[in-house]
Order: structure tokens, then C-alpha cells, then sequence
């Protein structure tokens, strides 16, 4: 048997992780992957969840994750005495509240303070994140100096400490996982902070993190990627230029009985 066949035999799924303590991987499978040995989680979907997370919280709001908008989630806002989220193009005068960061900063809080938030990748990973021991962290660009500073502060990103950070990244028609580069840049971004602080990376996240600091014009590459073009196209480039605030926000949420709130 080679050491290819060996190597194949002993570990059937992801590769036994390096000795280094930041972890970089995509979407909701490798997120659930990565998760059992995290200490804590750093989700990333920076058009539009995780940014829409930071604009609320900043805010005074706190955000509940769901995985779909459908008859259940009216029901779970309900019970948790929210306000549900309604998709971009429903958003009134009366019920402002949906996915999109521009209509959510022009926006009151809701009454109760708390809102719903579906959506299928980065409000996905975050409940599915919520179940294990890690702690779960919403980043963007807008606040990805905020989060290293805070993660290095409480000696997140060590051997006892691991950190997994995970770009949501969008979905094909059929379900399955369409990397996307605003994740790809939003992550790198947070990991880059963090190889600037010292922390080591794993040749995934080092990679990630190079490509961060390789972009000249990060702010192009966003409104130019795909789902940049798309946000323009559906008629919402406002919230391509919110996601595109780097560092404008020093707002941390992390995930708190199943809401983002900001952290202490």
C-alpha cells in the first residue's frame, strides 16, 4: 500500500488537521467538519447575513439565525417574541426588517429588540454552529479588526483555543455549495488580522488570508464579483456599499441563547 493509500485508508474524510490553531474552510458541511474541534466559530457571509448581524447589533438589536423563511420561522418569531425578517423586495414603511445591512441601519428596532433573521447560508451555519461547545462569532469586513482584536484578546487562535473560520459562500439551484469570492475575501481578511497578530495558520487559511492581502482594491472586487453584480442587479447596490466599510465598525456578535448580541 502506498503512503497515498495509507493515508487514504486512516483518515476517509478531511485530513487530520496541521498543529496550526486557525482553521479556514466553506460552507455548512466543513463547517460542521471543523466544528467539534473549534473553540469558537467565525462565520462569514459578508453579502448579506453576517453584515446585516453587525449593522443590527451595532444598533441595540439582537439577532436570531434561522435556516429557511417559511411557516416555521413565523412560528419560532412568535415564540420568541421577534420580529421575522421578510425577503428584500416585501420590506415596507410598516415591516422594514430583512436581509438587507442598508434597510436595516435606515430601520427602528423592532418593538421587542429581537430580530429573526433566515437565510440559507451564513444564519444556516450559525444554528448549526449554535449546538456544539464552540463559540459562535458573526464577522464581515466592515468589522473583521474588531473580531481578531477581540479573538487575540481572549487567547482565541491558540493550541488550547482553536479558531475555525468559515465563508458561507452561496448555493447552486440544485443545493449544493457556489464558492463565492466576498466570503473568500471577508475571511481572509479576519485570518490575515490574525497571522498579523502572531496566530499560525493552516496552509488553507494561510492561503485565504494571502489572497486578502493581495487584493489592491478590495472594495472593486466586491461590487465587481458575482453576487456583487447581483445585489445591482435585483437593485440593491446600497448594500454592497455597506459590506464594503472595512474597519467601520468595532461591533463583535457573538451568539448568546441563540442570539447575536454584542459581545462583553
Amino acid at each position: 500500500m502506498s503512503r497515498a493509500d495509507e493515508a487514504t485508508a486512516a483518515s476517509p474524510g478531511r485530513p487530520t488537521p496541521s498543529a496550526s490553531a486557525l482553521a479556514f474552510g466553506w460552507g455548512p458541511v466543513e463547517a460542521r467538519a471543523l466544528a467539534p474541534a473549534a473553540a469558537c466559530l467565525v462565520v462569514v457571509d459578508v453579502l448579506s447575513f453576517t453584515t446585516s448581524v453587525g449593522v443590527a447589533v451595532e444598533r441595540g438589536t439582537a439577532v436570531l439565525p434561522y435556516r429557511r423563511r417559511d411557516a416555521t420561522a413565523v412560528a419560532y418569531a412568535r415564540e420568541q417574541d421577534a420580529v421575522l425578517a421578510v425577503g428584500r423586495s416585501r420590506a415596507d414603511g410598516t415591516h422594514p426588517w430583512s436581509l438587507s445591512p442598508a434597510a436595516l441601519r435606515a430601520a427602528p428596532a423592532p418593538g421587542s429588540g429581537r430580530l429573526v433573521l433566515p437565510s440559507p447560508n451564513g444564519s444556516t451555519i450559525s444554528v448549526e454552529a449554535a449546538a456544539g461547545r464552540a463559540t459562535v462569532v458573526a464577522a464581515s469586513l466592515r468589522n473583521r479588526t474588531a473580531v481578531a482584536d477581540w479573538l487575540v484578546e481572549r487567547g482565541y487562535g491558540t493550541a488550547d483555543r482553536p479558531v475555525a473560520v468559515i465563508a458561507s459562500g452561496e448555493q447552486w439551484p440544485d443545493g449544493s455549495l457556489r464558492p463565492a469570492l466576498e466570503d473568500l475575501l471577508g475571511a481572509g481578511a479576519v485570518l490575515d488580522a490574525l497571522r498579523t497578530a502572531g496566530r499560525p495558520l493552516t496552509p488553507e487559511a494561510t492561503a485565504a488570508a494571502t489572497l486578502w492581502a493581495a487584493t489592491e482594491d478590495p472594495v472593486a472586487a466586491l461590487h465587481g464579483c458575482d453576487s456583487g453584480r447581483e445585489l445591482y442587479e435585483y437593485g440593491y447596490p446600497q448594500d454592497v456599499e455597506v459590506a464594503a466599510e472595512i474597519d467601520a465598525s468595532t461591533t463583535v456578535p457573538v451568539l448568546v441563547d441563540g442570539a447575536f448580541q454584542e459581545a462583553p
